[in-house]
């Protein structure tokens, strides 16, 4: 898992996972696995999945690399507590998934509660087959 700065001020943790490193076959095999860790835990909740792919497509005058095949979010909460409206900008929690011709790109952006974090890290980093 590779932490960097995304456009000099998003702080994003990437893992790119060869295609013949992970028992899932397609983006939304990958959604399958986080929407299960997700429903697994009390303090997240599920909110739905963002075919970024197609809507890009669709949209006038649009560019997507060759190189990307399929682009999905899923989008979800960690939602325990509300302490100030700030932290309202950091929420609901998204997780992108790409296709490229070899492998899945998986990024997320860094979260404000390292519980969060942790846990989104734990998901991804269990794509890959031991």
């Amino acid at each position: 898992m590779k932490q960097t700065i995304f456009q000099e001020k998003y702080p994003i943790y990437t893992l790119e996972i060869n295609k013949n490193e992970t028992n899932c076959k397609s983006v939304d095999d990958i959604l399958t696995h986080f929407k299960t860790m997700i429903e697994g835990n009390p303090a997240v909740l599920f909110i739905g999945i963002f075919d970024h792919y197609t809507h890009t497509a669709g949209v006038p005058d649009n560019f997507i690399s060759p190189k990307i095949r399929d682009a999905k979010n899923i989008i979800f909460c960690f939602g325990k507590e509300i302490q100030n409206p700030g932290v309202l900008a950091v929420r609901p929690r998204s997780i992108g998934v790409a296709e490229l011709e070899h492998s899945f790109v998986v990024t997320f952006l860094e979260a404000p509660n390292p519980a969060a974090n942790a846990a989104m890290e734990s998901w991804t980093k269990a794509l890959k087959r031991v």
